[in-house]
């Protein structure tokens, strides 16, 4: 009973600041965008190709969780001026963002500039659905070279989430995986999700993506999934 009632504590008090969040990115018209996924699923290499393309035209800001170490930040420098660096160890090695790493985060930013804020989230399949941050779409990436899965595995991330990413289609023709049944594995679970396929290395599905986030940009994230 004390074990439910400290996460409840935890969960309301997380959820109150992620509300403080979302009415600060309201109040400047912010769009923000929450990227989940396992290790090593691809989205820093997304995020690069990205902000190649989105920050000549749109003013973003990124904030980059990570256990430890600024190496996914400094990938993302060369193509981005505004990228924080939370890193969970300072909080005992959190494997998720919670809503007041945002908050503190967002002091660092000059908000009165971006219109569109992506946020990174510690790789991981579990803890950061389970955690709102105050965004207002939550992007799941699963790489073709998880397996067919994944979806089945994890359900509680990819319902939650409202667009679902899937990365590294240039590597299908070396993989023992049928799209058919990974696509019909996360219809299972969450049947409403926008479906991208994106291949960040040859380019393929990187103009829907983007046109998503120029939509998102200027707080239209909560009608992404209808563009």
């Amino acid at each position: 009973m004390v074990e439910i009632e400290l996460a409840r504590n935890v969960f309301e008090e997380n959820d109150a600041i992620a509300a403080e969040v979302r009415r600060e990115l309201k109040k400047k018209q912010i769009g923000c965008v929450n990227l989940i996924s396992s290790p090593g699923a691809g989205k820093t290499s997304l995020l690069e190709k990205t902000l190649q393309i989105i920050c000549s035209r749109i003013e973003c800001a990124v904030i980059e969780g990570d256990i430890s170490t600024p190496i996914d930040r400094d990938r993302l420098i060369p193509y981005c001026e505004n990228v924080v660096q939370v890193n969970t160890d300072t909080f005992g090695g959190d494997c998720h963002l919670s809503a007041f790493m945002i908050k503190n985060a967002l002091l660092k930013l000059d908000l009165g500039r971006i219109k569109l804020l992506i946020i990174e989230n510690v790789g991981n399949l579990i803890c950061p659905a389970d955690f709102d941050i105050g965004e207002n779409a939550k992007v799941l990436l699963i790489s073709v070279t998880e397996g067919e899965d994944k979806p089945l595995k994890y359900p509680g991330s990819f319902n939650a989430a409202d667009i679902i990413i899937i990365t590294k289609t240039d590597l299908l023709p070396y993989l023992d995986i049928k799209m058919e049944n990974l696509m019909k594995n996360i219809a299972l679970v969450n049947n409403k999700a926008k479906i991208l396929c994106i291949s960040s290395k040859t380019g393929e599905g990187l103009a829907e993506w983007i046109n998503y986030l120029e939509f998102a940009a200027g707080g239209n994230c909560q009608n992404i999934t209808a563009v």
